[in-house]
């Protein structure tokens, strides 16, 4: 039964190479991918996750992912707008730890909540000095921006002299093409 079965796949695999199905497929001609690396068991996850341009914290046991984005509050509240939005912020995470903390799973990792009062310190503190940094005026954009502009492009609107008494002119008309006969 096996014979006829394999007779019949031969035969479809044929009439398609005669058709040309086989022809001009993507990676004809490359080598496979990962061919001389050791087999990872995982190679299937990681080739999904970078195919998929996911990122690799999904793969983390539920209290270190916690964990990473408790290390990532500052970063992540810097930009809201309001207190209020960064209190939320700090509350859904907090939620998310509690949630854990009552049915813990995966590698017995200590991990706390977040005081809110503590990240809107810190919230405050980074908007008031990046406020301060934004008002104090730069040294720098005091200075004419003519010079430095000169001093980088020296031949631009200067006529020398190449040579002796009576010799050619350069000029950036002349360069150009322009005073030609």
């Amino acid at each position: 039964m096996t014979g006829g079965w394999e007779a019949k796949a031969e035969a479809e695999i044929r009439t398609a190479q005669e058709r040309g199905e086989f022809d001009n497929l993507p990676g004809m001609g490359k080598p496979i991918p990962g061919r001389n690396l050791p087999y990872d068991e995982s190679w299937w996850i990681k080739s999904f996750l970078q195919r998929e341009d996911l990122p690799t914290d999904l793969l983390l046991p539920t209290p270190l992912l916690l964990r990473k984005k408790i290390e990532q509050v500052p970063d992540e509240v810097r930009d809201l707008p309001t207190e209020q939005a960064v209190r939320a912020y700090v509350g859904d995470l907090n939620a998310q730890v509690m949630a854990w903390l009552r049915s813990p799973t995966g590698p017995r990792v200590a991990v706390r909540p977040v005081n809110a009062d503590d990240a809107v310190r810190r919230w405050r503190a980074d908007r008031e000095a990046r406020a301060a940094a934004a008002t104090t005026p730069r040294p720098e954009a005091t200075a004419p921006r003519r010079a430095r502009w000169r001093w980088r492009l020296p031949w631009r609107g200067r006529r020398r002299n190449t040579g002796g008494g009576g010799g050619p002119v350069q000029d950036a008309g002349v360069l150009s093409g322009a005073g030609r006969p």
